[in-house]
């Protein structure tokens, strides 16, 4: 008798958590949904239900789907947003045609879909996905939806959900921003599909544009930055016969990210969930920069973040305004700097890494080649640019041509991102342009040759170096005498008072430079050598043993191309190094030199002197001994102003500002200012210098550079006070997600 009642007692209490444990996720037509009850998805990642906004004072209730397991209720989607219910009295039930009403106590219908398939057994259920889709309860096919939420989204686009243009029946799927916290009624903010000929993403504020995603280029969009490689989510561009449009997915079951409009601030942002602190972080946000901003450049201008100002001109154009586009007012755009000739023939110009023009008037075709696509635009006057549609395949493929101005570039400074465009110009300016390199060429070739000269110097020295330090250790050299270590290597150790005699007590005539380890000398033995005493300056901060271990090196390593040491002299704190004299100078008195600079041999140096070397080429102007009318210091400030002020093409003398390739030489200059840099462990390696200049890599940004001699702080903009001091506040951000 008393297993028969535990038995039943166990029955009951399984019974009761099997019925605790179920969430009901379906409305079926005898069923309805009342304000304080809710529909849970079954795989519990979401919830149906009515809700008022948190921030809201009022009795607003809306029928919406929000995160279940989200302890801030983030709503995705709102059914009657444009009519609130006044109060708790909202039902939601399904009508004998099929219909999905929501009404007010049973009488009047706030909201209801547009479904006119009538079935026996009509059924509401909520999907994990978020989905909320009317089914046939018949049909085993789950997929077979009568209507669903992710037809009419919100604010929120979820995974899996549709962004876009049904073509068979123009069904426009697109998002809308809530008009504010309060109210998900829609705003003026929305975000969907471009159709204008070939497709692309647009965010419009009211019927203006007012961000683009740029042609969808196989990989991604051209002006958004590939984030193909990220942990959390997969996306996709589907353009066919049927249909256009724009979806993701996650690459985990566990992972959850959204995307959301911001009427407030105007952006769309994406936002990935944070199960340890229990809160949406921010991943992406567009519009992401002030190049954005749809044609802020105006017509035929290319919008660079990285640059002071922002607007240029393409290559081939000048300002149509000059004077307005000095002042940042770049409405007006640019125009051709020499008229097209289409009867005599015109060029065009490779512009590399840029967002592709925004689609007016373009014309699209997929299977075209690129070399196909170049004929058809030189035989239509009237194109102005053209591109591959698809650059995922190694030659590219498809053909896109564009007609008028080209409006809403962006330029990039990573290689994978942006597309190749190829503008249409003037035969005579691609001349012109190609004269300029080849000018810039025969210049630079010095240089490029001592690099290449330098780096296998460098690799050298490393190599000798690591074998010198391998027999120190493996002969155990450091406990011998310094004596004889000296003359196991032949190498003299001249007495202090040798080098004060030979050098006239280092008089300032004997002077014959200077550089960032100190001063040298010229001096004259009693034998009649002549000699160059390098006097390291006292807080070099090298010790008596790293002293030593370099003249050891030093010593060993008797290059061709290096000037000969001849010994060393250690006397109290002074450290100096005696080198044979040079008889031939120093580089300055070739490169300065009109006529010797063209028998030019090139002497090897450290990163700092090459930087300073590059410097006095471009500029055409000594670092030691430098002037300007208005400034003090050194060459270096001078370029680092320029440089802060951005100018820095005007560092260039004449010919170069003239004739040369001036992306080319702006990046010559960027490189020098990074060669120059105050901390060494900042400046690049010799192998990294040659990369640098022979790629179109980004570069990193240079800081204030060292040796220089002015006597203020540095400012690179100027402050309304240059007596208020400052300081750097560091502090944490909180994330307040606005609508």
């Amino acid at each position: 008798m008393k297993m028969g009642f535990y038995f039943y007692i166990v029955c009951c209490f399984l019974i009761f958590f099997s019925k605790a444990s179920t969430t009901i996720d379906t409305i079926s037509r005898s069923e309805s949904l009342t304000d304080g009850k809710t529909l849970v998805s079954n795989g519990g990642s979401f919830a149906l239900g009515f809700f008022s906004p948190d921030t809201s004072n009022s009795n607003n209730r809306y029928l919406g789907i929000w995160y279940h397991n989200d302890p801030n209720q983030t709503v995705v989607w709102v059914a009657n947003r444009i009519n609130p219910i006044n109060g708790s009295t909202g039902v939601l039930k399904i009508e004998s045609s099929g219909k999905i009403v929501l009404q007010v106590q049973n009488t009047t219908a706030v909201w209801s879909t547009n479904s006119t398939v009538s079935v026996e057994d009509p059924v509401l259920q909520l999907l994990d996905s978020g989905n909320l889709v009317l089914r046939d309860g018949n049909d085993i096919n789950p997929e077979n939806h009568l209507w669903q939420s992710f037809d009419y989204p919100s604010d929120t686009m979820l995974p899996g959900m549709k962004i876009g243009v049904d073509l068979r029946t123009s069904f426009d799927r697109r998002l809308s921003a809530w008009k504010n916290w309060d109210d998900p009624s829609p705003g003026d903010l929305t975000y969907g599909v471009e159709l204008e000929g070939s497709p692309e993403m647009v965010l419009m504020k009211g019927l203006e544009k007012y961000y683009l995603t740029g042609l969808w280029i196989g990989s991604g969009f051209s002006g958004v930055r590939d984030v193909r490689s990220n942990p959390i989510f997969d996306y996709d561009f589907v353009w066919n016969k049927t249909e256009i449009y724009f979806t993701f997915s996650l690459k985990s079951k566990s992972l959850m990210s959204r995307v959301v409009l911001n009427q407030t601030e105007s952006v769309r942002k994406r936002y990935t969930w944070n199960p340890e602190s229990q809160t949406w972080e921010l991943f992406s946000m567009r519009p992401s920069d002030y190049c954005d901003r749809y044609g802020l450049c105006g017509p035929n201008g290319n919008c660079d973040y990285n640059k002071l100002p922002v607007c240029q001109c393409l290559t081939g154009f000048r300002p149509k305004w000059p004077k307005r586009w000095n002042t940042s007012e770049y409405s007006g755009g640019c125009i051709h700097i020499k008229p097209l000739n289409c009867q005599t023939g015109d060029e065009f110009i490779t512009i590399r890494r840029v967002k592709s023009p925004a689609i007016t008037n373009p014309w699209v075709h997929k299977t075209m080649n690129l070399k196909e696509c170049k004929a058809e635009c030189s035989r239509n006057c009237s194109c102005m640019a053209y591109s591959n549609l698809d650059v995922t395949g190694g030659d590219g493929s498809g053909c896109a041509m564009w007609f008028g101005d080209l409006v809403d570039i962006k330029q990039f400074q990573s290689d994978s991102d942006g597309m190749d465009l190829y503008i249409r110009v003037s035969a005579s300016e691609t001349e012109l342009k190609k004269k300029a390199k080849v000018k810039l060429a025969i210049i630079l070739a010095p240089v490029i040759a001592a690099l290449l000269g330098l780096l296998l110097v460098v690799c050298y020295i490393r190599g000798t170096r690591r074998k010198l330090e391998d027999e120190v250790e493996d002969k155990n050299l450091e406990d011998k005498e310094n004596k004889d270590e000296n003359e196991d290597m032949e190498l003299a150790v001249f007495e202090f008072d040798t080098i004060i005699q030979a050098t006239d007590t280092f008089s300032f005539r004997n002077k014959l430079g200077e550089g960032g380890f100190g001063p040298v000398y010229k001096g004259t033995l009693a034998n009649g050598q002549e000699i160059a005493v390098k006097r390291l300056s006292k807080s070099s901060g090298q010790g008596l043993n790293e002293f030593k271990n370099e003249v050891k090196l030093i010593a060993k390593l008797q290059h061709r191309n290096l000037v000969r040491l001849l010994g060393c002299c250690i006397h109290g704190e002074e450290r100096m190094l005696v080198y044979e004299y040079m008889p031939n100078g120093s580089l300055d008195s070739f490169i300065f030199d009109q006529t010797r600079r063209e028998e030019l041999t090139w002497l090897k140096s450290d990163v700092f002197s090459f930087g300073i070397v590059l410097l006095e080429v471009i500029s055409g102007r000594k670092n030691r001994g430098f002037y300007h009318a208005n400034q003090s210091g050194n060459l270096i400030e001078h370029i680092w102003r320029l440089w802060t002020e951005g100018k820095p093409s005007d560092a260039a003398y004449e010919f170069l500002a003239e004739t040369g390739d001036v992306p080319e030489l702006l990046r010559s200059i960027h490189i020098s200012l990074l060669c120059v840099q105050q901390h060494p462990e900042e400046r690049p390696s010799m192998s990294s210098v040659v990369l640098m200049l022979g790629s179109h890599n980004e570069l990193p940004s240079p800081k204030q550079p060292g040796f220089l001699f002015y006597n203020k702080p540095f400012e690179a903009y100027p402050s309304p006070d240059n007596n208020e001091s400052s300081s750097r506040n560091e502090i944490s951000l909180s994330t307040f997600e606005a609508r």
